[in-house]
């Protein structure tokens, strides 16, 4: 029962760091969260997200 207990606390710890991350990185105005590039392409990039670095030059 104690184990049960201490899995979903870690569990819940976790996934409330995670959504505590996405709040904070939508606040600061990221739109591609875990974009490397996500403050300089705003969401309108061409090929999204996963473009390479010399196609994010401003």
């Amino acid at each position: 029962m104690l184990e049960n207990l201490i899995v979903i606390l870690i569990v819940a710890c976790i996934v409330g760091g995670i959504l505590l991350y996405l709040y904070r990185a939508k606040k600061r105005g990221e739109v591609c969260i875990g974009c490397p590039y996500a403050k300089q392409c705003r969401g309108h990039c061409p090929g999204g997200c996963g473009m390479q670095a010399q196609e994010h030059k401003p």
